[in-house]
């Protein structure tokens, strides 16, 4: 099959074509011709004059349910919202029945996403069962196709568990994914703990209770020279501990969540469950100095922190609603609407070219002869999502209705062009 995408600007600093409006063919997997104007026949061309073309955007931090929670979401409907969000590669948690802790598991995602739109990899557990208590088999699972490890929703809590984990994965240059969170401060919190959480008479989980785990785990890091991603960073002083690790010459990376950029722990005066979440929405102060982070290049990347929850699991009293919000289909309405002083290299960075340095995935620069893996976005375009637009099959997300700056238009991915007709 060919695809022509027409008139583009290729944001890719590594292409000899960065910067360049141009025409892109594709012919099956691969870009056959970059030019001006190409006039060759294709099986389906797009216009995609006044918008960008990236290498394909990677989101390193989504729950997609299966195998056992098949009634939130499921590999088809989390693909297909990855799709309209302009991801071609997807890292999913852990955290199924039963938890992909075993090379079977690992195996049984990566086969039964073999069909779908983009390539889904699961983060294989560091600890069976994610009861954080032993570890799994974590060379098996890298053999099989685990993109990195993670215990996904549960961090571990053992520090001595934990440095054995950053020891192991050395052996083959893996990579470890935290949630910065320590159960034990906080315990039954559920808001951000401060004058909001004392206004609304809701229990809180302090900033302590990250930063703590951050500190923890740099010194983990530290002793054994591995590699550590922290994903969900919330709060200034944790921006200032992975700085200063970076600094120090660690391997240490970090993403953020487009919903932290976007709300802080004022939203929360509604008592909308859909803006209930772990790590927990920071104050003001925090979310602003995120941006700032991420402005600036002390954050990697954007990780969509994708959770489904169906309408039980947020239907209810705020205390007894679950945690999470789905976020594929807006991440990057979210990021571009809010901080439109990016480039669009930086924005193609953000989404793209850090997490494929980090975890070693495949990078290919648009590039005649390379692979065709991108994303095809536009920056000025509206999105409005709509509950009937939605892809993903849970709804409970606060950007509905929402109008935001940027659109994605589709991917390009195994040959295949997936438009996105929202």
């Amino acid at each position: 099959m060919k695809i022509l995408v027409k008139q583009a600007v290729i944001a890719d600093p590594g292409s000899p074509y960065n910067g360049q409006v141009t025409d892109i063919l594709i012919n099956g997997e691969q870009i056959s011709k970059i030019a001006p104007n190409i006039t060759d026949t294709a099986d389906e061309i797009i216009d995609a004059a006044g918008a960008w073309v990236s290498q394909g955007w990677v989101d390193i931090f989504s729950h997609f349910c299966d195998p056992g929670y098949e009634y939130k979401e499921t590999l088809e409907t989390g693909a297909a919202a990855a799709a309209a969000g302009g991801f071609t590669r997807v890292f999913v948690l852990p955290n199924t029945l039963p938890v992909v802790d075993s090379k079977s598991q690992v195996e049984y995602i990566c086969q039964k996403s073999r069909s779908l739109p983009v390539t889904i990899q699961p983060l294989g557990a560091i600890t069976r069962g994610t009861e954080g208590k032993d570890l799994a088999e974590m060379y098996d699972m890298k053999q099989s196709g685990a993109a990195a490890f993670s215990d996904g929703i549960l961090p571990v809590q053992s520090p001595g568990l934990f440095v054995k984990a950053l020891q192991y994965v050395k052996a083959f240059d893996g990579t470890l994914v935290q949630v910065p969170l320590d159960k034990s401060i906080g315990a039954g919190g559920l808001i951000n703990e401060g004058v909001i959480s004392t206004r609304l008479g809701l229990p809180g989980i302090p900033a302590l209770a990250e930063e703590v785990i951050i500190k923890r785990d740099i010194d983990l890091l530290r002793y054994t020279q591995s590699r550590l991603h922290i994903t969900g960073v919330s709060t200034r002083n944790s921006l200032r501990f992975i700085e200063a690790a970076k600094k120090e010459g660690l391997n240490i990376s970090c993403s953020v969540t487009p919903y932290h950029l976007f709300f802080c722990d004022e939203d929360m005066q509604s008592y909308d469950t859909n803006l209930k979440v772990n790590p927990p929405l920071r104050t003001k102060a925090d979310m602003l100095a995120l941006r700032e982070a991420v402005v600036n290049g002390v954050v990697d990347c954007i990780a969509s922190h994708h959770i489904p929850q169906d309408w039980d699991s947020k239907t209810c009293e705020f205390e007894y609603a679950k945690n999470g919000m789905t976020g594929l289909e807006t991440s990057f309405a979210v990021v571009n609407h809010l901080l439109p002083e990016l480039s669009a290299e930086r924005l193609a960075q953000l989404f793209s070219l850090e997490a494929r340095k980090i975890f070693h995935l495949p990078t290919t620069h648009i590039s005649e002869g390379a692979v065709a893996e991108l994303t095809i976005f536009n920056r000025s375009t509206r999105t409005l999502l709509s509950r009937t637009q939605l892809k993903t099959k849970s709804a409970n997300t606060p950007f509905l209705e929402k109008e935001l700056n940027g659109k994605v238009l589709g991917i390009v991915h195994k040959g295949k062009l997936t438009i996105n007709q929202n």
